[in-house]
């Protein structure tokens, strides 16, 4: 069984390793935007125009989100958002997988150069346990470690 202390600890290091996930993730996506909004098209699911704005939105929301859970700032709020961001990884990627869409997935590296990896079984996996880091942090128990707790 785990502890309470343990708990924490766990969470902690989710917490981390979560939001350096999402920082590393964000920077290619905020210098390379336009590439980002053309892997985002290629998933044939965005109104035509809307891949642009997610292509500036999302990247930002990434690190910003990413940031907030390494230095403990408003960890609820910013749990949830990763775990929402993660839930619609993992539907885009899977049902790119599902209509044999072979493309990039723009998960890190967007940049011909720096091509990522493509859509298929392994991202869907590492997003559902980046999923799951975001619930241990949401259920992480003591509110220790943080800026700006709920009280």
């Amino acid at each position: 069984m785990i502890t309470f202390a343990q708990r924490s600890v766990i969470a902690l290091l989710c917490r981390v390793i979560l939001g350096v996930i999402l920082i590393y993730a964000s920077i290619d996506k905020i210098v390379h935007p336009a590439e980002f909004a053309k892997a985002i098209g290629n998933y044939n699911v965005l109104p035509f125009g809307l891949e642009n704005l997610m292509g500036i939105v999302l990247p930002i929301l990434e690190l910003l989100v990413g940031t907030c859970l390494v230095l403990g700032i408003m960890l609820d709020g910013s749990a949830i958002i990763a775990a929402g961001m993660m839930a619609i990884f993992i539907i885009a990627l899977s049902q790119a997988l599902l209509r044999g869409i072979d493309i990039n997935c723009g998960c890190f590296k967007v940049t011909a150069e720096n091509a990522g990896q493509q859509v298929g079984i392994r991202r869907i996996i590492e997003d559902c346990i980046f999923m799951g880091m975001a619930f241990m942090v949401l259920s992480r128990g003591e509110r220790k470690w943080e800026l700006y707790p709920k009280t």
